[in-house]
């Protein structure tokens, strides 16, 4: 045999090692030297050699000798166009990969299902729909939008740039052979990440009576779970947490941190905690979740306790876990631990303090009555855009409940600086004027408003009835159905009870008189008699709950926007007087009311 016949049988043996070695290498170092392998062996210029070689320096994020390979590559094929382009994704260079489509096509060289798939992913990592259409449009002429591979990344891409209706109309345009598992979890997630809840939860029952019995998988799940957590679906939830562990997937990591943050947006804290404490190992972000979960109830030192154990178990925190605990300080008082935390989070953790460290910082202070320190604090953040509008809007709302009109004013000329998302904070303005019976002033607030066309978000408030929910806005009791009349005279008579151990308000806005006493011509009716009108939503949800849901139960209301003070006094009065429990979850915290008083100890 000769040295040549050697030399080649040797290449062929060396061959399939050195692949083999491409395909697990992750770190420069080997992919270097098993390339210089196949440089001396002569075997580097194969294209199958090279695909190789592009993919793995892709794993390693080297895109530059990617790049420097794939230009001195003689001949190219839809595997090599793929590989870089997978390469420049990975490395979080999403419009160089999208630009390789268009070269690609310039090159004669058809892309595939691959292909078409990296470059919608790449889309979804700019949240760029127009340039997604592109690709969209390609895969089309090219005949791959069916495909189920592209299609379930054209889903996904279309969700993240919040075209939720072209992400459907692809779900549905699928095939029904082609919809897998990984297709529908996509689209659920579209739904569950673009806030639309219920859309998620109705999909999920297609897949069940549609799937052809597909078992959900873990993503699906935590989908579902999700979504029933965003617009508080306690009944649904439980059903999935039932699938859960039916399907074996409660040692999921993903699965387990959605139902902590689903059972706590519920409304009900102790079992958030139960599947926390199940959990083996708790990472980063099962502790972030239940710290979060706690300090939204406003138990702030479990709190602490829970991110003391977290740290001395070695595990590192987030950014988000150090605002939760600051939001834990905030919501139950605990003004020098949650400072303290602020000032050490660089030193302790190497985390910088961001523009939400410190609007909970400012709000935490703003609550405490601390107005000066807050607003010596918010001059510090130096926070611009947003972040400064949640600020200003923070220290408003504090300077209200405090009755600082002085600083109110100031925070109020900063919020009006603002061209959007300033609609509460106006209200909150105006109201405070109001309070202090400036009644011209709180005027000229609203007719700015109409002047810039600024409206306020209705609030609504939702309660769960037998996994059906009843979505109630001020002054419209409608929802109840026939029930409507029992709730309002439901509401009167409390109200009435209230006033007898000293209540001042109105749980109405006002009162009319009814027809009856209309006909009667009996027009000097007893204060406080009538029909009340402009009822909040959460007292209208709260008068259902109590006709409807058996004594023993916790009546849990879900509501949009911040409680008021007065519907909270109200809240607190009535739980005393029927002796029954009631959590409210609103904007920002719950609220578990229990004979006349609040787990948030007035830090809401």
């Amino acid at each position: 045999m000769t040295a040549t016949s050697n030399a080649a049988a040797g290449a062929a043996t060396l061959m399939p090692l050195l692949i083999h070695l491409l395909r697990g290498a992750s770190d420069l170092a080997s992919v270097s030297a098993t390339h210089a392998k196949l440089l001396k062996l002569g075997a580097a210029s194969s294209v199958a050699s090279s695909n190789h070689l592009l993919a793995a320096y892709g794993r390693c994020g080297c895109t530059a000798l990617a790049r420097h390979l794939f230009d001195g590559m003689r001949d190219r094929n839809v595997v090599s166009w793929t590989a870089l382009m997978s390469g420049y994704a990975s490395a979080g260079r999403p419009r160089a990969a999208v630009a390789l489509l268009r070269a690609m096509a310039r090159s004669g060289v058809p892309p595939n299902a691959f292909t078409f798939s990296t470059a919608a992913s790449s889309c979804a990592r700019l949240a760029d729909a127009g340039l997604g259409r592109q690709v969209h449009a390609r895969a089309e002429v090219a005949g791959y939008a069916c495909d189920s591979v592209v299609s379930t990344a054209l889903v996904d891409m279309y969700g993240k740039a919040g075209r939720v209706g072209d992400a459907r109309a692809v779900f549905d345009a699928m095939p029904v052979t082609a919809r897998n598992a990984v297709s529908w979890a996509s689209m659920l997630s579209v739904y569950a990440q673009n806030a639309l809840g219920h859309d998620a939860i109705q999909l999920f029952a297609e897949l069940r009576t549609n799937g052809e019995d597909m078992a959900p998988n873990h993503f699906m799940l935590s989908s579902v779970v999700n979504a029933c957590a965003g617009v508080g679906r306690l009944g649904i939830g439980k059903c999935i947490h039932g699938m859960v562990l039916h399907h074996g997937h409660e040692d999921n990591d993903v699965v387990a941190v959605a139902l902590v943050d689903m059972y706590s947006k519920c409304g009900i804290y102790e079992y958030s905690k139960k599947v926390f404490d199940r959990i083996n190992q708790p990472s980063v972000i099962p502790y972030t979740s239940i710290i979060v979960a706690t300090a939204k109830y406003g138990l702030g030192r479990c709190a602490l306790a829970l991110f003391s154990d977290m740290v001395g178990r070695g595990v590192q925190p987030n950014s988000v876990t150090l605002l939760g605990v600051l939001h834990a300080c905030s919501h139950s008082g605990l003004v020098d631990t949650g400072l303290q935390l602020l000032r050490s989070m660089r030193s302790e953790y190497g985390i910088d303090p961001c523009a939400s460290h410190y609007t909970c910082a400012v709000d935490m202070l703003g609550r405490a009555g601390q107005l000066e320190e807050a607003f010596e604090l918010a001059d510090e953040a130096q926070v611009n855009g947003n972040d400064a509008l949640m600020l200003w809007s923070s220290l408003l709302s504090a300077c209200r409940n405090h009755k600082r009109l002085d600083l109110a004013t100031m925070a109020g000329q900063k919020v009006s600086e603002f061209t959007q998302d300033v609609a509460g904070a106006l209200v909150v303005m105006s109201n405070a004027y109001a309070s202090a019976g400036q009644a011209d002033d709180a005027a000229a607030v609203w007719s700015n408003m109409r002047r810039r066309g600024i409206r306020k978000d209705p609030g609504c408030s939702w309660i769960e009835i037998k996994d059906i929910s009843y979505v109630f806005y001020a002054g419209v009791v409608s929802p109840a159905g026939s029930r409507a009349g029992e709730v309002m005279l439901l509401l009167d008579e409390l109200e009435g009870k209230m006033r007898e151990k000293g209540y001042k308000g109105r749980i109405g806005s006002a009162r009319v008189l009814d027809a009856d006493e209309e006909e009667d011509g009996n027009h000097h009716h007893q204060e406080g008699r009538g029909v009340m009108v402009g009822v909040h939503s959460e007292l209208l949800a709260l008068g259902l709950g109590l006709l409807v849901i058996p004594k023993g139960m916790a009546i849990r209301v879900m509501k949009n926007l911040r409680m008021c003070r007065d519907c909270h006094e109200a809240f607190k009065d009535i739980s005393a007087i029927v002796e029954r429990e009631f959590v409210v979850r609103d904007l920002n915290r719950f609220h578990h009311f229990r004979m006349g008083s609040c787990s948030c100890n007035d830090y809401w």
